[in-house]
């Protein structure tokens, strides 16, 4: 699923990945432990993890956030993945399911 995805997309994943994490305003040892993992699943390389974790110190812009640019053939991975950030710390606030439930119906 992950090995499919072009540079623009793994890019795109993290910028929503990384918009996720921050729902409740602030990134946990566990959600930054995550997206580690995700750069090195995607195998980022120093530009792209350069981009990243600029993202983990200030979130991206929501005019950037379109989750209507998603590929179709893509939008279960993004979903999975961003089930999983907002999952990494064992609880999911209500910003995080709000914003979870308005990804999907957008989506749709």
């Amino acid at each position: 699923m992950l090995d499919q995805l072009g540079r623009d997309d793994r890019l795109r994943l993290m910028k929503f990945v990384c918009s996720f994490a921050w729902a409740d305003l602030k990134i946990r040892p566990e959600e930054r432990a995550f997206v580690t993992r995700m750069i090195g699943r995607l195998e980022l390389d120093s530009e792209e993890r350069r981009q990243v974790e600029a993202w983990l110190k200030m979130p991206p812009s929501p005019e950037g956030i379109d989750p209507t640019t998603i590929p179709l053939a893509h939008r279960k991975t993004f979903v999975e993945c961003i089930e999983g950030i907002i999952s990494a710390d064992g609880e999911v606030s209500a910003e995080e399911r709000e914003n979870l439930s308005l990804f999907m119906q957008l989506l749709s």
